[in-house]
């Protein structure tokens, strides 16, 4: 007579939560604003301007853009704010930095609207693989949103996972 194999992880009470399953669809693009500099150094403002305000912003709309300077460019900060401007009525979002940067502030905005009241008191394991660019400071504000209701958190999968807290029994 065989023993029967049970599957203690589909029967236990562990929460799986998966970044990926948030990741806002919609193209990157990364705008550098050396091409538009004189030599790639040097901001005219007048031609800065014109450049601009010629430039076919349509063509961003519904993305996420990062603004940035791949030169050593000293850019002041109202050129990319004017840039913003431009795009502001076509682009998701706008920031100033590189791609990663805004992965980050996209998933920040994403945990910080996220209602996690369902894991009170439950053990949630974030799940660590993804096949989208998850930002590795995401997982820290998922860890600062989750540790102050759970019961307990591990990073990794149900077969495999690493625990990182444990609420002290009272």
């Amino acid at each position: 007579m065989s023993e029967e194999i049970i599957n203690r992880v589909a029967g236990s009470k562990l929460v799986t939560f998966n970044l990926e399953d948030y990741y806002p669809e919609g193209e990157r693009i990364l705008f550098d604003i050396k091409d538009w500099l004189l030599e790639g150094f040097v901001l005219r403002e007048k031609d800065f301007r014109e450049v601009a305000k010629n430039h076919d912003w349509s063509k961003y709309e519904g993305k996420y853009i990062a603004l940035t300077c791949s030169s050593d460019a000293i850019v002041p900060a109202w050129a990319y704010m004017l840039l913003a401007t431009y795009l502001q009525p076509y682009a998701k979002k706008v920031i100033n930095g590189d791609l990663e940067s805004l992965e980050s502030i996209l998933y920040s905005e994403i945990i910080e609207k996220l209602d996690v009241s369902n894991l009170k008191d439950k053990p949630v394991i974030v799940k660590g693989c993804s096949n989208k660019p998850v930002p590795k400071n995401a997982y820290l504000l998922l860890i600062e949103k989750l540790q102050p209701i759970v019961k307990s958190l591990m990073y990794g999968e149900a077969c495999s996972s690493v625990p990182l807290y444990k609420k002290a029994k009272i």
